[in-house]
């Protein structure tokens, strides 16, 4: 063949694939596509979808096979079209579905990139775009779950077709919502006449409570207007799946005298809450967070997306025995409390015979520290439930005898690491604060485990509860972990590493006392001994160092509690620790005295170790850990005699006597020689 020949050839080829790609439809790709088969099946048995296929620009938002194994409602193929082509780019904040009224579908654009219709998050790299026969522009997002509108009973009489938020309050009983009824909230929108709010149009988040949420007689009539603005986020629309966790949204009630958010949060179990947070109170709207369990979400109406929740937001009429015994024990819009968010944390107070929470009704001021569900999982607890005596001690390091919410934490924590006494006045819990605002990170020390607040500021009349990742009193790390994680003993953490002093705390098969000096601590010798201070965190004289930590360190077979030490202390006088080279000689004492808080109300009883006749406060005694125990001073175990500073450098007493003795030993031998 001729090479104009090959060129035409060629010619043809190339006019024959390019005719076979312009008559490959979206349909056809739909088709040929095995994990779209069941939607495509509703397509073909569709004649409005199948001509707007044919005929029309369009997008479709495809749920994948595995989305429709999931789903177990109606089938709506039409509410998954538009009649218009949109790539992901181009995607407006709503578009108008082929359904019956025209149902709007909202798409949201995350911070993290992805795009969702409704609660549906379309799959990254899977959209399509073609032209059919009719020269049509139409493109398929691939999306992850069944799209489902606003569902009507069979047997409702009237024709209910894209209403908006006060349409599906008057017609909610001919709707499906899994027999949630809203009369008693509908009235209250009546007679505040907040009509308008809920026909305002645009696209707006509704929280609608359910009538079982107003099962205390007098909670109805908490409702005013302002209540019902703070159940309404303007101009966003959120779907659960596309939501930001815990990022605060201005509700409707947000004015000078009055400001109230709201935001969204999921459980690891997977259950959404949604809490109102009250910033500015007035008269009647106290401050504080209340919580919300979403009984049903996502469903979309003409003017944004509704979620019943099963107790109406802002309103604080609970105590916080109530809380724990209705709201999250056992919650009052189901027979028992299997999905309550603090259900494990109501049954061990019961299971231990449910003093703890008479102990808690009976205190006119308190806040509770309650460990999430997960946080009950962890491996040492199992053990610990048994022991009833073991478990209250933990209970009881939980509850403070204070209304204790964020700002007081912060006022507390403004120059040092916030310290509270629980109902046990020998037990304290010790607080921190990172960041400032929404990024703040609270965290808080209990017998020897950190836990972070995950949910402050849950606000009840008597008090408030701080939702907790862990359990405290349940050491969960070993000395060195609590070294490295506790911003109070840092300082003692960097000598121990740049020396290896640290690298034996990890061990498992020993058990370490290990008395801590707080950072405090040391910038107080910065002061006795400003030149010694500034050599004991240099890697150069790090020998020394480690000279000066090993005699605040005991080895042994068992741990010393302060107790432990107070009774020996009480029956030889002094206690005599053994130590890695030598040993360590004090006596403790309990004094009573504001030992911890200069401002506090009340007196506490503290410990107090003399040492070299000196007298050192026991700042957190018994930080309990995997292999040890810790107690933080507030001083370290130092004085003047110990350091020796001389040509820029120092030495420790017992460095000086090993020097001493090697040179009398180099000595001996030259005579000997």
């Amino acid at each position: 063949m001729t090479s104009s020949g090959l060129r035409a050839a060629a010619a043809l080829l190339l006019l024959c694939a390019a005719t076979f790609a312009a008559a490959a439809e979206l349909s056809d790709k739909l088709r040929d596509d095995s994990e779209l088969s069941q939607f495509y099946s509703q397509v073909e048995q569709n004649p409005i979808a199948n001509a707007t296929l044919t005929l029309r620009s369009c997008t479709i938002f495809v749920p994948t096979n595995e989305a429709f194994q999931r789903y177990k409602g109606s089938i709506h193929v039409l509410y998954h079209i538009t009649t218009a082509a949109f790539s992901k780019e181009q995607l407006p904040k709503s578009v108008s579905s082929d359904m019956d009224g025209n149902p709007p579908l909202y798409i949201t654009k995350n911070r993290n990139g992805d795009i969702y219709v409704n609660n549906a998050r379309i799959i990254p790299s899977l959209s399509v775009e073609m032209t059919n026969r009719e020269g049509k522009r139409q493109v398929m997002h691939i999306i992850d779950e069944v799209l489902q509108p606003l569902s009507v009973q069979k047997n409702a009489k009237d024709n209910i077709n894209n209403p908006d938020a006060m349409q599906f309050l008057q017609m909610a009983e001919q709707l499906e919502l899994n027999d949630f009824h809203l009369r008693t909230y509908r009235s209250q929108v009546t007679l505040a006449k907040k009509e308008s709010v809920y026909q305002s149009p645009g696209a707006h988040t509704f929280l609608i409570p359910i009538d079982e949420s107003f099962k205390l007689s007098a909670r109805s009539g908490l409702v005013d207007a302002k209540v019902i603005d703070g159940h309404v986020i303007p101009n966003t629309v959120i779907f659960t799946a596309a939501s930001q966790h815990d990022d605060p949204k201005t509700s409707a009630a947000f004015e000078d005298l009055l400001k109230v958010t709201v935001s969204f949060f999921k459980q690891k179990d997977g259950k959404m809450y949604v809490k109102s947070n009250t910033i500015v109170g007035d008269a009647k709207h106290r401050e504080g967070v209340v919580l919300a369990e979403i009984v049903k979400a996502n469903i979309p109406v003409q003017n944004g997306v509704v979620h019943l929740i099963h107790r109406p937001l802002m309103i604080i009429d609970t105590t916080v025995t109530d809380f724990l015994k209705k709201n999250f024990g056992c919650n009052s819009f189901k027979e028992n409390g299997e999905n309550g968010a603090l259900r494990k944390f109501y049954e061990v107070i019961m299971d231990n015979g449910g003093e703890v929470l008479d102990d808690i009704t009976n205190l006119s001021e308190v806040t509770i520290l309650a460990p999430s569900n997960d946080a009950w999982n962890a491996s040492l607890i199992e053990n610990l439930l048994r022991n009833r005596k073991k478990m209250r001690e933990i209970l009881n390091m939980h509850i403070i005898r204070d209304r204790l919410n964020v700002d007081k934490i912060r006022q507390k924590n403004a120059n040092m690491i916030a310290q509270v006494p629980t109902v046990n006045n020998n037990t304290f819990l010790y607080f921190n604060v990172k960041g400032e605002g929404t990024d703040a990170v609270i965290t808080v020390e209990g017998g020897g485990v950190n836990a972070t607040i995950i949910q402050a500021d849950v606000a009840q009349t008597n008090g408030y509860v701080h939702i907790i990742d862990r359990v405290l009193g349940v050491p969960h790390t070993t000395v060195l972990g609590k070294l490295e994680s506790d911003p109070m003993m840092s300082d003692t953490y960097k000598m121990g590493q740049f020396s290896h002093f640290n690298d034996q705390l990890n061990n498992t098969q020993r058990r370490f006392t290990y008395f801590v000096p707080r950072d405090k601590g040391w910038q107080k010798t910065e002061l006795d001994y400003p030149s010694a201070h500034k050599k004991l965190f240099m890697p150069d004289f790090s020998y020394h160092s480690k000279s000066i930590l090993e005699r605040h360190l005991a080895i042994a077979d068992h741990v010393f509690t302060m107790k432990d030490l107070v009774q020996y202390s009480e029956q030889a006088g002094n206690v005599v620790l053994p130590t890695f080279r030598d040993s360590l000689q004090l006596r403790v004492e309990e004094e009573a005295g504001h030992l911890h808080d200069e401002n506090a109300s009340h007196e506490w009883t503290g410990y107090v170790i003399i040492w070299n006749y000196k007298k050192i406060n026991v700042y957190r005694p018994d930080v309990e850990c995997t292999n040890g125990i810790i107690h933080v001073i507030d001083y370290p175990l130092l004085e003047e005699k110990d350091v020796v500073v001389s040509g820029g450098s120092y030495l420790t007493e017992s460095s000086i006597c090993i020097i001493l003795a090697n040179l009398i030993m180099i000595t001996v031998a030259k005579i000997l020689n």
